[in-house]
């Protein structure tokens, strides 16, 4: 039995997204080693018993996801078993939009992370309450009237940081500033980009004085998910009033040569994961984040040899200080007649995920956030609100 506390909300938590892109396997991400039909079904691309990283008498994590199975032996990891949506898409495009979007019929206006940020900060004060890490900007945190913030390194951002000498750049920020400010006289569209501009150019300056800020023992690897990470903990350490943190690794879509490229991915994913949650504690801000590990879709049961094909039924990680962790779910049916079409069964609505962590995590209103009504879980305890 789990012992669910309430929580007193003491100060603002923070949201970390790791999407796994390309459709992680989940049936060799948590694997059912237990069962016999495992070993049937995948003749090549499995991960055999004397290997796992055993959870219980029938599932295990991969040997690739040891750094997170430690944080699972210290009751900070919730895995959220058979996780999809009615009539399941294997579109890539199409099924990251439903995720994205929390809308899984029609096309979603805007992201579920966008509404939350609406929620938390619905003047649109803060320009980095959203920041995410990586090319491009995920439809996940897209909404009117929401600045969000898309960073590729770090180290180097802000307007203009080429221009050598602080009175160049000033003078090039302040031409910058003024453009953008006469803009937002004219028309709805003129205005839309002028107030983006100026958001980008608060955004900057707020968001280049973490690095300086940040001091830790933690050294993370040379690899993109790692330094992605890094730079979500000096951005959160210097708690400069993001909220929303987004980032993605991949690709996970692994068709050919699985076994090399599953395990090379999630061993960098696991040991970014667990760098990061041993920084947060040196920083005492192990219990103020939670984070949300996804993927779009699974892959199909049988293997094709040498990789796996597009799925559904997949798995997800809640990770942070005060998760109540542990199974959630139960793992979908191996057998032939309890299938989708040569798939696991998904038997977990992705949105009741977005709805616990909106009322539990974030404060905010669940039905916005994920889209409608849905059962919440228990990886995270209610707040109290004093």
């Amino acid at each position: 039995m789990r012992r669910i506390q309430m929580v007193a909300e003491t100060k603002p938590r923070s949201l970390v997204i790791v999407q796994l892109s390309g459709g992680n396997d989940a049936l060799n991400t948590v694997i059912p080693y237990g069962d016999g039909l495992y070993y049937d079904w995948r003749k090549e691309v499995r991960i055999e018993q004397d290997r796992v990283l055993k959870i219980n008498n029938h599932l295990g994590f991969n040997p690739a996801l040891r750094s997170i199975k430690n944080l699972w032996d210290n009751e900070k990891v919730a895995v959220i078993n058979g996780v999809g949506y009615p009539e399941p898409n294997r579109s890539h495009f199409r099924s990251i939009d439903i995720w994205n979007t929390g809308e899984s019929v029609g096309i979603g206006e805007s992201g579920w992370l966008g509404r939350a940020l609406r929620e938390i900060d619905p003047n649109g004060e803060n320009p980095i309450a959203g920041v995410n890490f990586g090319k491009g900007l995920p439809r996940a945190l897209s909404c009117k009237g929401v600045p969000v913030a898309s960073v590729s390194d770090l180290e180097n951002y802000g307007l203009f940081p080429d221009i050598q000498g602080e009175r160049s750049r000033d003078l090039a920020l302040s031409a910058f500033s003024q453009i953008y400010g006469s803009a937002m006289a004219h028309d709805n569209v003129a205005q839309f980009i002028g107030q983006t501009g100026i958001d980008a150019l608060k955004g900057a300056d707020i968001l280049r004085t973490a690095p300086a800020q940040y001091s830790s023992p933690i050294e993370y690897a040379n690899n993109p998910i790692a330094q992605s990470m890094k730079s979500i903990a000096q951005v959160l350490t210097a708690d400069i009033g993001t909220r929303v943190f987004y980032t993605q690794h991949g690709s996970f879509d692994t068709h050919a040569a699985e076994l090399d490229t599953h395990t090379k991915l999630w061993t960098e994913t696991s040991d970014a994961i667990g760098d990061f949650m041993e920084d947060m504690k040196e920083h005492n801000l192990e219990d103020d984040v939670l984070i949300l590990v996804w993927s779009e879709f699974g892959r199909r049961i049988k293997d094709n040899s040498a990789g796996t094909d597009h799925g559904s039924g997949g798995t997800a990680f809640v990770i942070g200080g005060t998760v109540n962790g542990g199974l959630y779910g139960d793992y979908p049916s191996l057998k032939e007649t309890d299938q989708l079409e040569g798939d696991l069964h998904f038997n977990n609505d992705f949105r009741s995920i977005y709805s616990t962590i909106a009322e539990r995590w974030l404060g905010v209103d669940p039905s916005i956030v994920s889209n409608g009504y849905f059962e919440q879980h228990e990886f995270i305890s209610p707040l109290a609100y004093n």
